[in-house]
């Protein structure tokens, strides 16, 4: 069974998601405040957390920090919900590591799409698809990835990755001899080649460099 932790301080939000995904067969823990939100997905495996953003006593920005930060749940894929759907507010959301960014209000159809999107790159099996986790090691120049563990290895330098820039990463290294357009990135990683999404992809292949290059 897929579990997903809902953070979020809209009672309404919360109900809502509850309920869809429940009918979908997922099971659903949640919390109402960011502080509350992070023991939890540290207590608990989960396949998914969705976070809004602005929530009392840690916004979801640090609580997606700490997810990062954290031994025990460093690897769950994240989602932001938020009412700002600024670029400015994209890239630092997925500067702290975020794998999506989601905004209010939005159709539940597309956060489907969206979590599909990421159950595929985490091998998570759900009622809908049943995706094979990629356990090939592939090399170019100096890196080293290594899909079991979501990590690179620079040189003697071994770096963690977010679900997403994996999934970037992977998908240029098996095409390292060739040129790869951003919309087939997407099309490989997302599963659509949506042109509103080109600039997200930016950010993160921004966030990607940084940890890529020396």
């Amino acid at each position: 069974m897929v579990d997903i932790l809902v953070v979020d301080d809209d009672p309404e939000i919360i109900d809502l998601l509850r309920l869809d995904f429940e009918m979908m067969g997922f099971h659903v823990d949640h919390a109402t405040d960011g502080a509350a939100g992070f023991k939890k997905a540290e207590s608990k495996q989960y396949d998914l957390i969705i976070l809004d953003v602005m929530m009392p006593k840690m916004d979801g920005f640090e609580v997606c920090r700490k997810i990062r930060a954290s031994r025990t749940c460093q690897n769950v894929p994240v989602i932001l919900l938020t009412a700002k759907g600024t670029i400015e507010d994209k890239i630092r959301g997925f500067n702290t590591g975020a794998d999506d960014y989601l905004v209010k209000p939005f159709e539940f159809q597309e956060l489907m799409v969206r979590m599909r999107a990421l159950f595929r790159r985490t091998g998570t099996s759900t009622n809908a698809q049943t995706p094979v986790k990629k356990e090939e090691i592939l090399s170019a120049g100096n890196i080293r990835l290594l899909p079991s563990s979501l990590e690179i290895i620079r040189k003697d330098t071994r770096l963690k990755l977010t679900p997403t820039e994996f999934e970037i990463l992977y998908c240029l290294m098996q095409h390292v001899n060739d040129a790869v357009s951003l919309p087939r990135i997407l099309q490989e990683v997302w599963g659509y080649d949506a042109d509103e999404d080109v600039r997200m992809l930016r950010v993160h292949i921004g966030g990607l460099r940084q940890k890529v290059e020396p």
